[in-house]
């Protein structure tokens, strides 16, 4: 038998109106109305100039020539132990040991017990100094994700209760092994003439194990707080690599504020030093306002994209 073609049924149309559904309905358009608009202010430009710091007066800070010898002392012991050893030592510890797990906010208290002893500028425990650094950068309205970026971003000096060799391994500003160390470094090359590598017939030529335009990615960062908390946030938060940028290079002082090592970087680089130039601001100067206090700001939960520290 031939098919037969079938009118289809006459649709029904529900007639009657439900005022509390339209209602709703006008709500949750409002809401996703409001997040609109979020989102919208989070695409602030990171890069206009800082607001906070313009009556501050910087040539105060990062006056290493007349730090104590707590700091001179630090970075004498720094610029000798990190080498190229060291370094690949301390990055097979961080991909094969486990560690623990705790909070955002627990990771923040339990730095609160350290004194950075390679910082002039302050002898604020470390909870204060990210508090510091979000506020102001919330302060400037920048980007959430940009505030979220100062309130951890030296979360990695964690390092220090665990598998720290002292803090010559966990703060300071970072810089390359494998290559000639630069002049650009703070205290000079003087002070990593202790150091296995100074001269090494490899380690101590212009360009090392890499190659110009190699790209920072591809570079070897003297181990401490910035390379751990970089890996860690690459794997585990949805941060945009501006942020990554910032937690990886923040401490690298040479590069983005005295322009060392511009033969090695490639175009993402250029773009991410921009970032890291506009984040600098919040971290340094940022030292010498009013001590935050906790409970204050700490008002809820933090909803972060990574809950985890490992």
């Amino acid at each position: 038998m031939a098919p037969v073609a079938v009118a289809p049924e006459t649709p029904v149309f529900n007639t009657k109106r439900d005022g509390q559904a339209l209602e709703e309905t006008s709500d949750a358009i409002d809401t996703v109305n409001v997040l609109k608009q979020n989102i919208k202010q989070d695409d602030k430009d990171i890069y206009a100039e800082s607001e906070f710091d313009k009556n501050k007066d910087k040539t105060k800070f990062r006056q290493y020539e007349d730090a104590c010898d707590r700091v001179k002392n630090f970075y004498k012991e720094q610029h000798t132990k990190q080498t190229v050893a060291y370094n690949l030592k301390a990055r097979h510890a961080f991909h094969s040991k486990t560690r623990a797990e705790m909070t955002i906010w627990e990771a923040m208290e339990k730095l609160n017990t350290l004194i950075d002893e390679s910082d002039p500028d302050t002898s604020l425990s470390q909870i204060e100094h990210l508090l510091q650094s979000a506020e102001a950068i919330r302060r400037d309205g920048k980007p959430r994700w940009m505030q979220l970026t100062g309130l951890i971003h030296d979360l990695g000096k964690l390092l220090y209760f665990f598998d720290a060799q002292g803090q010559w391994d966990v703060v300071g500003d970072t810089f390359p092994v494998g290559l000639a160390f630069d002049d650009r470094i703070i205290y000079g090359t003087e002070s990593f003439k202790e150091n296995p590598d100074y001269g090494h017939d490899v380690y101590g030529t212009k360009f090392g194990i890499y190659s110009p335009g190699c790209g920072l990615d591809k570079v070897m960062l003297s181990w401490g707080h910035d390379e751990y908390l970089y890996h860690v946030v690459k794997d585990q938060s949805t941060l945009p690599d501006e942020a990554l940028a910032i937690i990886r290079y923040h401490s690298f002082y040479p590069w983005h504020n005295a322009g060392a090592y511009q033969e090695l970087m490639n175009d993402h680089d250029k773009e991410m030093l921009k970032a890291v130039k506009a984040f600098n601001p919040y971290d340094l100067y940022s030292k010498s306002d009013d001590v935050p206090t906790v409970d204050e700001l700490k008002v809820r939960p933090l909803s972060l994209p990574f809950q985890k520290i490992k």
